[in-house]
C-alpha cells in the first residue's frame, strides 16, 4: 500500500484522536499550522464513548441505589425499584449522542484541521498512509507526525473464550438491559466498577482476579477493604484464581475457575489492555513492529535505537506512563509546546494520580510504600482510617476508608498518597499537590484542617507518620 508521490502534505498528522491527540491537533491547527488528524473509529477515542464519561454515569445511578438502601439508618424507609432504562437512556442521549461523533469532529474541522476516519500507518519517515472506509487509500506527507493510538481490551489465553460472545467494557457501556448473573475476569479498576454498578442493580455478580488482590495498582490496605466492601454487598470476589476455560451454550456461559464450573448469563473480560501498535507500520522509522510502548523523551519525542526519531512523537497510553485519560491530556500540552517551539516545563510523572470510581472510591498518587521502599527511599508511613474521622462518623454508612501517606523521612516530603472513602478522589486532590510540589511535611503539619470534613483525616494521618 505505497504511493511513489504523496496526495497531500502537512504540518502534523495526529493518528489517533483520543482526549489527547484531539487537543493536540485543535492546538496546533489553532497556531496556524496545517493538520491531518485521523481515528479509525470515534473522534474522541474510548474515553467520551466507552469509558470515563458513560461509565460515570453508570456508578452514579448504583451509587443513588446504595444511598437509599442506607436511608432506612439515616432518615427513614425508602422504597426504589431498580430500572436500567433511564441509565442507557442517559448514556446513550446524553453522553455519546448514538455514539455518533460528529459533533468532535465538527469541533477539531473549525479549529481549521482536515479529519479522516480510516487506518493509519507510518510509511517511512515523514509519511503516512492512510485507508479509508472505501478501501481506497490517501499519502500524506508531514513535517511532524504525533503518535496516540491507545489501546483495546486484551483478551486472556483461556480455552474457549475466542469466538464466544463475551462483553468487553464496550458491550457493557451499551447494554440496554440486566443479565440475571454476570461473572467479571478481572478485578481492576473497569472490572470493579463495572461489578458494582451491575451488582447494585440485581446482577448476581461474580469476581475472578488472577491475582492475589483487587485493585493491584494501589495500596494491599485499599485492595482489602475494597473487596470487604464488595463482599459485603452480596458480589462474590475470587482472588488468586486460575481461569482454565470458557464455554458458551444455550445463551450461559460456563466459567471454570480452579476447577469450579461458574455459570452466568454474561461474562465480562476486563483483563487489561492492548496497545494498538500492531498495525502502525513501526518497521518503516526503524522501531521494533512488535513493540508494546514507545519509548519517549520529556518532550515526547519517539526514542528509537539510535536516539530521537526524526518528527515523530508519542502521546497517551503507549508511552507506558499511565493509561488515564489526565495522563494523554498532560502530554498533549507538552508535545504541543515542544511542536510549537514554545517554552515550557518538560513531562515529569512522579505524582501521577488516579481513581477508580467504586463506592468508596480508591485513589493513589506518585508512589506506594513498596514502591518507595524498592526505590530505596527512607519510608516512613501514617495512616487513619476514614471513618474514624469526624466527618465519617457524621456521614454514616458508606463512610468507610482510610488515608495513607507514604513520607521520604531523608527528604521530609510526601513521595506518595492513598485515599479509600467517599470522594476519594477529590479528597486525592490535597495530596496531589504536596507530593508533585514536595511540600514539605512540616509546612503540611502547620495548616488548618477544615472541621468537620472528611480530608481533615489527613492532619490525622500526617500525626501517624512513623
Amino acid at each position: 500500500m505505497t504511493s511513489p508521490e504523496p496526495d497531500r502534505t502537512a504540518d502534523l498528522v495526529v493518528i489517533g484522536l483520543g482526549p489527547g491527540g484531539e487537543a493536540l491537533a485543535t492546538g496546533a491547527a489553532r497556531a496556524g499550522r496545517t493538520v491531518v488528524a485521523v481515528d479509525r473509529h470515534l473522534v474522541g477515542g474510548e474515553c467520551p464513548y466507552y469509558g470515563c464519561i458513560p461509565t460515570k454515569m453508570m456508578v452514579r445511578a448504583a451509587d443513588t441505589l446504595a444511598e437509599a438502601g442506607r436511608a432506612a439508618t439515616l432518615a427513614g424507609d425508602v422504597t426504589v425499584t431498580p430500572s436500567w432504562t433511564p441509565v442507557a437512556t442517559r448514556v446513550s442521549e446524553q453522553a455519546t449522542a448514538g455514539w455518533d461523533d460528529t459533533v468532535a469532529v465538527d469541533r477539531l474541522q473549525d479549529a481549521g484541521a482536515t479529519v479522516l476516519h480510516g487506518v493509519a500507518r507510518l510509511a517511512g519517515p515523514g509519511r503516512v498512509e492512510i485507508e479509508l472506509p472505501d478501501g481506497s487509500t490517501t499519502a500524506v506527507a508531514a513535517t511532524d507526525v504525533v503518535v496516540n493510538t491507545g489501546t483495546r481490551p486484551a483478551a486472556p489465553p483461556v480455552p474457549g473464550l475466542e469466538g464466544t460472545p463475551y462483553w468487553t467494557n464496550r458491550d457493557a457501556v451499551r447494554a440496554t438491559g440486566l443479565p440475571g448473573s454476570l461473572v467479571v475476569l478481572g478485578g481492576g479498576p473497569i472490572g470493579c466498577e463495572l461489578a458494582q454498578v451491575f451488582a447494585r442493580f440485581g446482577v448476581r455478580v461474580t469476581i475472578v482476579q488472577r491475582g492475589p488482590r483487587l485493585a493491584p495498582a494501589g495500596e494491599p490496605e485499599a485492595s482489602e477493604l475494597l473487596a470487604d466492601v464488595l463482599v459485603g454487598e452480596g458480589l462474590r470476589v475470587l482472588t488468586s484464581a486460575e481461569t482454565t476455560a470458557v464455554a458458551y451454550a444455550d445463551g450461559a456461559f460456563t466459567v471454570t475457575v480452579d476447577g469450579e464450573d461458574v455459570v452466568a448469563d454474561k461474562l465480562l473480560v476486563a483483563a487489561g489492555r492492548t496497545p494498538n501498535l500492531d498495525d502502525l507500520g513501526l518497521e518503516s522509522v526503524g522501531l521494533d513492529p512488535a513493540a508494546r510502548v514507545l519509548d519517549v523523551d520529556d518532550r515526547l519525542h519517539v526514542l528509537g535505537p539510535d536516539g530521537v526519531v526524526p518528527g515523530l512523537w508519542a502521546i497517551g497510553d503507549i508511552t507506558g506512563r499511565g493509561a488515564f485519560t489526565h495522563v494523554s491530556m498532560y502530554q498533549s500540552g507538552v508535545a504541543l509546546r515542544a511542536l510549537l517551539g514554545q517554552d515550557g516545563a518538560p513531562a515529569s510523572y512522579h505524582a501521577v494520580p488516579h481513581v477508580t470510581f467504586t463506592d468508596p472510591e480508591v485513589a493513589g498518587v506518585g508512589l506506594t510504600e513498596q514502591q518507595a521502599r524498592d526505590a530505596g527511599l527512607a519510608v516512613r508511613v501514617g495512616s487513619t482510617p476514614l471513618e474514624q474521622s469526624s466527618r465519617g462518623f457524621t456521614h454514616g454508612p458508606g463512610a468507610r476508608g482510610l488515608v495513607k501517606l507514604v513520607e521520604d523521612a531523608d527528604r521530609g516530603v510526601l513521595v506518595g498518597a492513598s485515599v479509600v472513602g467517599p470522594a476519594g478522589g477529590e479528597i486525592l486532590g490535597f495530596l496531589a499537590v504536596a507530593v508533585h510540589a514536595g511540600v514539605p511535611v512540616d509546612t503540611l503539619r502547620t495548616m488548618i484542617f477544615a472541621y468537620p470534613t472528611f480530608h481533615r483525616a489527613i492532619e490525622t494521618a500526617l500525626g501517624e507518620l512513623a
